[in-house]
């Protein structure tokens, strides 16, 4: 399967605090170790740092636009588990569209350890091995949000194991955290001349879970955009959107079986691209929900099932979101729909990837939502 180049990977840990320090690294190249030299403005240190807290509306000349591809809900459970046999190949042909964008972003719905206890009262628990991290990275993905309703299916020892194999794994690890701070910092990446910060947070969580699973000051979880949580995710997405110059949530958020998004949805999504969002997509539903423009940011209510032991029906309709990126502001979306085959996206092709994209436009008028097909 064709690879792109890995771009420079800034995790934050530590809170918003920490962003101009982050882009001033990413901002050079792992070749560049030459010493400091003046310039008008300064070191070059200074220069960069300069460049990396300017807003977002003067962006250096030599930027470009880049891409980013969403892909729904990911797991290893029932049948998928034995694909982690060959992690090169787990993710299937779709690992072609992923590879195919500047970055790449999922929502891993499971705790990544071989430990911990599974908890209480809780149906359906998910976990696999760290070899899913390699598998995601096989396929090209970059980021994957932890911040979800599996995310702590195996208690803290599990989240601490999922922790500890992000920092091992090339690819970065959002919306879970030792504390807060942690939890609420994005992935801060380095595309086109251009940064962009990717959030993750979960919009769902268990009644009986919610306290235990959301991270605080000194207690490890998930970041979230429920109750009083909501203001600080709103925080941190403006604090970032001051630094730099994209700014991606991925929430988990829907109703089970559910096209069209719940009624609270629109509303935080407008809060989000208020407080600096250029876009916020994510899942849960495990059906496609609608997408489209919001002025010239992009908002996506569910992308789907994607690597995932369930699928029949509605449940097996997936695909892969592409947007372009351009200071600040979405300037061009793709929906390229899929079909999930023995637990993995397959992309429909001809007449029936029309069909199915024609199908997922539909979706917007369908649900009644203010979502339109290009940007303002």
């Amino acid at each position: 399967m064709p690879t792109r180049p890995r771009l420079p990977r800034t995790p934050l840990r530590g809170g918003a605090a920490l962003l101009a320090t982050a882009l001033l690294v990413s901002a050079c190249s792992p070749e560049d170790t030459d010493s400091p030299t003046e310039t008008d403005g300064g070191t070059e240190e200074a220069a960069a740092l300069q460049g990396a807290t300017a807003s977002p509306s003067t962006p250096p000349e030599d930027t470009e636009p880049f891409t980013i591809a969403f892909g729904g809900d990911v797991m290893f459970e029932g049948l998928l588990e034995s694909r982690l046999t060959d992690p090169s190949t787990a993710m299937g042909p779709i690992a072609d569209q992923l590879s195919a964008a500047d970055l790449a972003m999922v929502n891993l719905e499971t705790a990544v350890t071989e430990g911990g206890t599974p908890a209480p009262n809780k149906q359906y628990v998910f976990r696999a091995p760290s070899t899913a991290l390699e598998a995601l990275d096989a396929a090209g993905v970059d980021v994957a949000s932890m911040a979800n309703n599996h995310g702590m299916d195996y208690g803290e020892d599990g989240l601490a194991d999922t922790l500890a194999a992000g920092d091992a794994s090339p690819v970065a690890l959002v919306g879970a955290g030792n504390d807060a701070d942690e939890a609420y910092t994005p992935h801060i990446a380095e595309a086109g001349g251009q940064t962009v910060a990717l959030f993750g947070a979960t919009d769902v969580l268990d009644d009986h879970l919610m306290e235990a699973w959301t991270a605080g000051e000194g207690k490890p979880g998930l970041a979230s955009v429920k109750g009083e949580a909501r203001e600080r995710m709103l925080t941190a997405v403006t604090e970032a959107a001051a630094e730099v110059d994209n700014v991606v949530v991925f929430l988990h958020w829907g109703l089970e079986g559910s096209h069209c998004p719940i009624g609270h949805a629109p509303t935080l999504a407008d809060d989000l691209i208020a407080a600096g969002a250029t876009a916020v997509v994510g899942g849960h539903a495990h059906v496609l929900s609608p997408g489209g423009f919001v002025g010239d940011s992009y908002v996506h209510y569910g992308l789907g099932n994607f690597v995932f032991y369930n699928f029949d029906g509605p449940t097996a309709e997936s695909g892969v979101l592409t947007l372009t990126f351009d200071d600040g502001r979405v300037t061009e979306s793709d929906w390229a729909p899929a079909r999930i085959e023995g637990g993995v996206p397959v992309p429909y092709e001809g007449a029936a990837a029309d069909q199915a994209r024609t199908t997922w436009e539909e979706m917007r008028g369908t649900c009644a939502l203010p979502l339109t097909g290009s940007p303002a």
